[in-house]
């Protein structure tokens, strides 16, 4: 097992914290923008640190909604498993039991789930059958050195989806949007009462159950927060000249395009840092 001892607990990890690493390594070696891109809104995001940005935005936003969960439950996030550096997004601890949580970040995308299928805006992704491996897994770790461990449940998470359609309830795994997480969670009946919740939340908290050690989150969240900023001040910028463009039109048939042009050029110094 690696050296842990600089952690005393997974509870100081974040959310999202493996996928922010990954995103801030990806973004070290793309270049600044230039004053002109970054005035236009052209994203600081490459190809390859977009999808890790994705990611991290929608483990984020469940642990923004486990936060509010009662006295009693416990929320780990980001807890290395495996040599590849795999992790499981979330794992809840509560009196309704252990859950894994494996979050997916669809913003506007059509879900479709039956049985053992679940499909995004049309594709067959393998989102349920990865969801039961995790929590398996954890169940596998746990029966070693918890031989009367309660079972774990899977959870797939899906962040700010347009709409989901569910024809038939997989077997195992329980879909749900993160609006309907933290409510779905207060409702499941007890099944680990005192101490055995206790001992559960222990084994699970112990950095040395995990397979690595944690990395530096102060660094990895203030990264973040810079990233974040520069991605939706970007976003807003696109906006604005989306709707220059609207406004050029609407004036150009008015006869109106060079008053426009004069007030949107005055809306655009406004903004500019």
């Amino acid at each position: 097992m690696p050296e842990t001892a600089a952690l005393t607990s997974m509870r100081t990890r974040i959310a999202g914290q493996e996928a922010i690493a990954e995103l801030l390594r990806e973004q070290a070696s793309v270049p600044r923008r230039s004053a002109p891109a970054r005035l236009f809104g052209r994203s600081p995001l490459s190809i390859v640190s977009r999808p890790w940005y994705i990611g991290a935005e929608g483990e984020i936003a469940v642990g923004r909604e486990l936060t509010d969960l009662p006295s009693g439950w416990t929320v780990l996030h980001a807890l290395p498993v495996g040599t590849r550096g795999s992790d499981i997004d979330h794992i809840v601890i509560g009196p309704g039991g252990v859950f894994t949580l494996n979050t997916k970040h669809h913003a506007n995308k059509n879900i479709w789930v039956a049985g053992r299928t679940l499909m995004v805006n049309g594709r067959k992704v393998p989102y349920l059958r990865n969801a039961e491996h995790e929590a398996s897994r954890v169940e596998k770790m746990m029966s070693e050195r918890m031989p009367s461990v309660t079972s774990v449940q899977p959870l797939l998470i899906l962040v700010a989806p347009k709409h989901v359609t569910i024809r038939e309830e997989p077997e195992r795994v329980v879909v749900l949007t993160s609006r309907q997480l933290r409510r779905w969670l207060e409702k499941q009946p007890v099944v680990l009462p005192e101490p055995q919740l206790s001992a559960v939340t222990a084994l699970l908290d112990e950095p040395g159950f995990w397979s690595t050690p944690s990395r530096d989150r102060g660094d990895l969240s203030a990264g973040f927060a810079e990233l974040d900023h520069e991605v939706r001040s970007a976003r807003s910028r696109r906006r604005l000249w989306s709707g220059a463009g609207l406004v050029g039109i609407g004036a150009a048939a008015m006869g109106l395009l060079p008053l426009a042009v004069q007030l949107y050029s005055g809306l655009v110094l406004s903004v500019m840092p």
